[in-house]
């Protein structure tokens, strides 16, 4: 069944710089685990961990936007390498560990385990995922309009997988050059596993950190081009709950 898009979503807010996109998109964060808080006794929540995301977990873990009891957010993470361990500075475990959890008391962490037999982890992060309703995704959109790994050959608005292996385009891989993780092309992995797009339309609320000109392509595809796993991320077109914080630059081609 084809994704009907909602007129007038996603909302999107447009910051001069990227530290400013980053602390706007903290204190909607903030705001948004504080009431779910409000409601209930746990939040669930999944990262994005890749450099897009440095000013926001930056601003995040400051609590400048104000308090959040951390001890009672459960967190999650939306993709890793294939064979990579956690102490690998490429690793998204690493990442998240290094610019969010080493200063941030959550309640729980439950890292995706690179290292692990493929199809074992899929099952086991399957059933983590499906024990109860994620509030809030924090999210970035890749240069091929991906949402984390769902590139647009392996990309599926009705998966029936929670999670999968997948193989990562050229243009994800490249990407991960230009952000500096990985010194070339060459050393980049050919393989990942990832959370599928259904997640991503599951989840209560999703803020997306998007800066910088190299996203601008795939950012004016999110809004204003067709809902078609050609671009993953237009998927954000067709549910509530979801804000855009983009940067002059990622926002140029709008």
């Amino acid at each position: 069944m084809p994704l009907i898009p909602i007129p007038d979503a996603p909302a999107r807010s447009i910051l001069p710089t990227r530290a400013e996109a980053g602390a706007a998109a903290a204190a909607h964060v903030t705001a948004i685990l504080n009431s779910v808080l409000r409601e209930q006794e746990t939040a669930r929540v999944i990262f994005a961990c890749a450099p897009s995301q440095n000013e926001f977990l930056e601003a995040l873990r400051s609590g400048s936007a104000g308090p959040i009891d951390w001890s009672r957010v459960t967190a999650f993470h939306m993709d890793e390498y294939i064979g990579l361990t956690e102490s690998h500075p490429a690793s998204f475990r690493n990442y998240l560990r290094n610019h969010f959890l080493s200063s941030v008391p959550v309640g729980a962490f439950h890292p995706i385990r690179g290292e692990a037999v493929p199809e074992e982890e899929c099952a086991r992060y399957t059933a983590l995922l499906r024990a109860a309703p994620i509030d809030l995704i924090c999210l970035g959109i890749g240069e091929n309009g991906h949402l984390a790994f769902n590139d647009p050959p392996v990309a599926d608005f009705e998966d029936p997988a929670w999670i999968k292996p997948v193989e990562l385009d050229d243009v994800c891989r490249n990407q991960q050059v230009h952000d500096g993780c990985f010194p070339s092309l060459d050393s980049v992995p050919t393989h990942a596993l990832t959370l599928t797009l259904p997640v991503f339309l599951g989840a209560r609320h999703l803020s997306v950190v998007v800066p910088g000109p190299r996203k601008a392509d795939a950012v004016a595809a999110t809004c204003n081009g067709p809902v078609a796993t050609s671009c993953p991320a237009s998927l954000l077109r067709c549910r509530k709950n979801v804000r855009l914080f983009l940067d002059t630059a990622s926002a140029g081609k709008l």
